[in-house]
């Protein structure tokens, strides 16, 4: 009789365990690689504009600001184009208006993006698919054909600026201040705001989506067992738990707007000047490179300092609640 074979001896040596140095290596090239990238794609060109906004248009190279003579190195910086900034009003209602063009539009796509975001988030799995689709099918067109066919439907005869006078709202958007007469949608601050919540409408709905979906909806449940209707469980567990969602979709709304240059020449009209336009005639109408440059520093000035002390209070909070 043939005995059972023996066992497979088992290794006794356990696996030996990455050195410590190893794995702080690999976090911290981790780690480095979206520094990395901000650093060849946003410092350094950020960097090369404000250089291009200190010099005058005919020294822009390094060698014009940094010279050493007799062993001194000194460097020549020239703020005659940020003076100009802060003497000509043009410039500061050019700034304020686009910042209240991309606040209304935020606040727009906010307040459509989130009932639809929702209904998203609470469809059957099997639907969701086809909804996300649905958001990202304009993406399939040009946005500068988008943004042009909207001529064509707030045009004096278009069918949109038709039901609109038909249905009388013409009246109250005339009322509100959004257009300047009856009937006229074209070249207003309407049609403006309007093309940039069309074009951008899905930058909020996607994240918000992605928000929604994750929430765990024992959580409202606990909160209707414990008394609350539902509209406020909405507003106390919902609401808040989906900040995340709000603050990335409203910056990835609001910061395009900010500088949007297409739809502002499209749709808008003499009283719709946005820091875009002022920027295109900068470099190529007056082919004033440093003046242009300055302005765009002062742009992303407005976009970042707020969204960095922002994420600073984001942090000190998360810090204080731990």
């Amino acid at each position: 009789m043939q005995g059972a074979a023996a066992p497979t001896p088992r290794s006794t040596e356990k696996k030996a365990a990455p050195a410590p140095w190893q794995a702080g290596s690999g976090r911290r090239w981790v780690i480095a690689l979206p520094y990395a990238w901000l650093l060849l794609f946003f410092l350094l060109p950020f960097l090369i504009v404000v250089k291009i906004s200190v010099s005058e248009m005919e020294t822009v190279t390094l060698k014009d600001l940094l010279t050493y003579q007799d062993d001194v190195l000194q460097l020549t910086v020239r703020f005659n184009n940020y003076r100009f900034l802060l003497q000509d009003d043009l410039y500061f209602k050019t700034y304020l208006a686009s910042l209240r063009y991309a606040a209304i539009a935020t606040a727009c796509c906010l307040l459509l993006g989130y009932p639809f975001a929702y209904f998203m988030a609470r469809a059957r799995s099997s639907l969701q698919p086809v909804l996300v689709m649905g958001v990202m099918l304009p993406f399939w067109t040009s946005f500068l054909l988008r943004v042009y066919a909207w001529k064509g439907l707030l045009s004096e005869h278009g069918w949109v600026a038709e039901m609109a006078v038909a249905l009388g709202l013409d009246q109250l958007l005339w009322w509100a201040g959004a257009i300047p007469a009856p009937g006229k949608l074209m070249h207003t601050p309407f049609s403006l705001v309007l093309g940039m919540v069309y074009t951008y409408l899905p930058f909020m709905v996607l994240p918000l989506y992605a928000t929604l979906s994750k929430l765990d909806p024992r959580l409202l449940e606990a909160a209707q067992d414990l008394g609350a209707t539902r509209w406020v469980a909405f507003w106390t567990v919902t609401v808040p738990l989906s900040k995340a969602g709000i603050v990335a979709g409203a910056m990835l709304v609001f910061i395009p707007c900010v500088g949007e240059f297409v739809i502002p020449e499209l749709l808008g009209g003499p009283q719709t000047l946005m820091i875009g336009r002022v920027l295109w005639d900068e470099f190529f109408s007056n082919n004033d490179w440093p003046m242009a440059s300055s302005v765009a520093v002062v742009v992303v000035l407005l976009i970042t300092v707020p969204l960095a002390l922002f994420h600073k209070y984001e942090a000190e909070a998360q810090e204080a609640r731990r």
